[in-house]
């Protein structure tokens, strides 16, 4: 087995979600703005809370401070394109949705943030705590509102299917093929196999 090698201290957590986090300024004529972002995560159930975490240089950082709103959008493999070009370009150039070819729509709870019309789940957020770290700030959110495609018939949710991206140390990679489900270890034995179907569909 090759030994360990050191690193200098850094955030090397991965793979973490690769997400679009749009916003827009609070003035009537605010142009939405998209984000790439791989810094985000759940930090609380009750009350659901996610956090961004986004350098004060990057546009979008003022448009989500002025308007304590930000919508945290899921992307799939097929608008990995356009996730990447949203983290090399900057808001203030020109309408990241036209560049890319998405929409904005309107998204729960919120005044100014839309969603991205194109990707399969949304989390809508509101700006509940700043904390200044360093090269980045993250921003607490409050989510109050979700909408999710992927649902079966029967009405059971199956994000397993969206081709989710994730970037691990630089590069995207998209979310697949279930191992297990939360408890599997732990299931019957016919449980397991019954959920295991499920999820090969």
């Amino acid at each position: 087995m090759e030994k360990f090698r050191s690193f200098d201290p850094c955030a090397l957590l991965s793979p973490v979600p690769a997400v679009l986090v749009s916003c827009r300024g609070v003035e009537e004529d605010a142009r939405p703005n998209m984000l790439t972002v791989a810094w985000a995560g759940t930090v609380n159930s009750d009350p659901p809370m996610v956090s961004v975490s986004v350098r004060k240089s990057r546009f979008s950082h003022g448009l989500i401070a002025r308007s304590g709103e930000f919508v945290v959008n899921l992307v799939d493999e097929g608008h990995c394109r356009a996730l990447d070009w949203c983290g090399v370009r900057s808001g203030r150039d020109g309408d990241k949705f036209a560049a890319v070819g998405l929409h904005p729509m309107a998204a729960e709870g919120m005044a100014y943030a839309p969603a991205v019309a194109e990707c399969p789940a949304y989390l809508a957020c509101k700006v509940r705590q700043v904390i200044e770290l360093g090269s980045h700030d993250m921003f607490l959110g409050e989510v109050v509102g979700v909408q999710v495609q992927l649902f079966d018939p029967d009405g059971s949710l199956h994000l397993e299917r969206a081709g989710l991206v994730c970037y691990n140390h630089g590069v995207y990679q998209k979310a697949e093929g279930v191992l297990g489900f939360f408890g599997y270890s732990v299931a019957r034995p016919e449980v397991l196999e019954k959920r295991m179907k499920a999820y090969q569909k």
